[in-house]
């Protein structure tokens, strides 16, 4: 958990709500941040009082913390070696884009969730577009910087979503509706990646679904008090109400369960995702993105799912695990 990306606080509460849910089942599990190593009881009852951040932690204090990780030498951690399934609560860069994943892959470590190559794929928002495209997933248009004025009015239009190619929890990201502030937007997502994304933006009911080894957990519908579902609505209490099971037609519904299982397929991933929508007034579903490994704090959206299914927290965390060593990855 926790690691250096904009998403650490994030993590971290993932992390430590995994560890207590798994704990409760019997497990012996041991907490590690890949930023500065393993967490002792204390030191976790510390981080839990801490809690999420209205804001992303600021980006000097992430390079500060890189310079220090201990992500090249996770795989010969003691901790690490003897574990019989790392469960990965990182969120956003090297410990969600394959990166780690890879150093797991070649130490022999079985880790949760999804491999290199699937990881990589779908922490990259334009590879993954073009392979729902080519699966029959239908997604909003989309252009990637640079680009002008004249493009982003001819191809997507505006309004118009900026933002990181390669990054989550919508840091970094601006919806513009003026030409006037695109320059400044895209150069505010570049700030967190060295590629961005100009997406079309689609006016409509913002939708989730979570897969759990093969099966579609139920719907969920946010509705959060900001126009977009940003950093301070996912995780500030009372900023979005969600609602599992989203209230759709049954049809519909399938139709979107259908997708996400295609999107889960196309990206080649493995064990659980969250899968993300948006349905516009006239009935078209966009899929926009794949988190492999999406939040698990008391706000977050996939826990919920796996409640309005019948599954409680510590046995969600339970199967994921499970999913891991039946996979067979080593």
């Amino acid at each position: 958990m926790g690691g250096t990306s904009a998403e650490r606080d994030v993590s971290i509460a993932s992390g430590l709500r995994i560890a207590a849910a798994l704990r409760s089942r019997g497990h012996d599990v041991t907490s590690l941040d890949t930023a500065h190593g393993a967490i002792d009881r204390a030191a976790e009852n510390e981080l839990l009082r801490a809690g999420v951040r209205q804001a992303p932690p600021d980006l000097e204090s992430l390079a500060a913390m890189s310079r220090q990780s201990l992500s090249p030498s996770l795989g010969t951690l003691p901790a690490v070696r003897q574990a019989e399934v790392v469960f990965l609560a990182l969120h956003g860069g090297q410990g969600e884009d394959g990166t780690l994943q890879a150093l797991f892959d070649l130490c022999g470590v079985r880790y949760t969730g999804t491999g290199q190559l699937g990881s990589a794929l779908a922490m990259d928002k334009d590879l993954s577009k073009r392979l729902f495209r080519d699966n029959g997933v239908q997604t909003a248009e989309w252009l990637m910087a640079p680009a002008s004025v004249a493009e982003v009015e001819s191809q997507v239009g505006f309004p118009v979503v900026v933002k990181p190619s390669k990054q989550g929890s919508t840091v970094g990201l601006t919806l513009v509706r003026e030409p006037a502030g695109l320059d400044a937007a895209i150069a505010e997502a570049f700030r967190y990646d060295d590629e961005v994304m100009l997406e079309q933006f689609i006016n409509g009911r913002e939708l989730t679904v979570g897969i759990l080894g093969d099966e579609a957990l139920p719907i969920g519908e946010i509705i959060p008090k900001h126009e977009l579902y940003d950093y301070e609505c996912k995780y500030t209490k009372g900023m979005a109400v969600e609602e599992f099971p989203a209230r759709l037609d049954a049809a519909v519904a399938a139709h979107i369960q259908d997708q996400a299982r295609r999107a889960f397929r196309a990206l080649k991933l493995r064990g659980y995702a969250r899968i993300d929508f948006r349905l516009d007034d006239s009935g078209g579903c966009f899929c926009l993105e794949a988190n492999t490994l999406p939040g698990m704090t008391e706000l977050s959206l996939i826990p919920q799912a796996a409640a309005a299914a019948g599954i409680a927290f510590p046995e969600l965390c339970e199967r994921i695990v499970q999913l891991a060593i039946t996979e067979g990855r080593t």
